[in-house]
């Protein structure tokens, strides 16, 4: 009898301590979804990984040194929203490459570059909502006799993307007969084409825009191929730091703030329709 008794209270002790872990664990595991949320708030700054390299997105000015673009502002308007009045943007270079392993890092709270939706990618990380609807276009030399995806579809044409796109994905659906070189950033896949290595830049409207414009010899071709949205990424599990952007990308399309930066940007650029870029 006493054996059972026994039994019985070691029995319930175990119960006891099994439970308090288990809900311990719970808390861990709840508390881990608010911790970049929690961080930005405690440290009034949010740490956003973006292009330095990419004309009209964000790119650092030769004549101020300092970044500028879409995503650039972008990025502050989302912090005031978040933060409040006195919250700070701080910015850190990412590229195609480095962007999620930063992300997973901890390196960065937030990651607004350029960063196409796919569901490759949602299994590393979670985006936010759509804030530009991207799409895969070509750029070519105005002399160039290339005028559509069709064009490029040929046995000995060359198709030039950068590295960790999905640009190389589209062409090689596309245009299967076309070879694809890849290089490390936008600056380097134009030279390339100026310099005759290749018949087509393949990448996003907005960014081959921004280049097209730098550059009077060179134009965009045969309309958008494949229409690809960019979203924000963060950290996967970090809902509440999700919740929060998303509700801040809201808040600006309600009150006009987010239309007059794509206006802003991209309402002057021959070709590209604001309509269709924005959402």
């Amino acid at each position: 009898m006493r054996h059972t008794k026994l039994f019985r209270k070691v029995a319930a002790l175990l119960f006891l301590l099994l439970t308090t872990v288990s809900l311990s664990a719970c808390a861990v595991e709840s508390d881990n979804s608010v911790r970049v949320y929690n961080h930005v708030k405690s440290s009034k700054t949010i740490t956003w990984g973006v292009k330095f390299d990419t004309a009209l997105f964000g790119i650092k000015s030769v004549k101020t040194n300092k970044l500028e673009g879409f995503e650039i502002d972008l990025a502050r308007l989302l912090t005031k929203e978040i933060l409040g009045k006195d919250g700070k943007a701080k910015f850190i270079e990412v590229t195609s490459q480095t962007k999620i392993p930063q992300l997973k890092n901890n390196n960065l709270d937030a990651v607004l570059a350029t960063m196409t939706i796919t569901d490759e990618r949602k299994k590393a990380v979670d985006f936010s909502t759509p804030y530009f609807k991207a799409g895969t276009s070509l750029m070519t030399k105005t002399s160039s006799p290339i005028k559509s995806i069709k064009d490029l579809n040929h046995k000995g044409r060359v198709a030039i993307v950068v590295k960790g796109t999905t640009a190389a994905d589209d062409i090689a659906r596309l245009a299967p007969k076309a070879k694809i070189r890849q290089y490390n950033d936008y600056g380097a896949c134009t030279n390339a084409l100026l310099a005759g290595q290749g018949d087509a830049v393949a990448t996003d409207n907005g960014i081959l825009a921004g280049i097209a414009e730098q550059h009077k010899n060179l134009h965009l071709v045969g309309g958008t191929v494949a229409v690809e949205p960019y979203g924000i990424a963060v950290e996967k599990g970090q809902t509440k730091m999700l919740a929060a952007i998303n509700k801040a990308l809201k808040e600006a399309k309600a009150d006009g703030s987010y239309h007059k930066l794509v206006k802003k940007w991209f309402g002057n650029i021959p070709g590209f329709s604001v309509k269709e870029a924005e959402y």
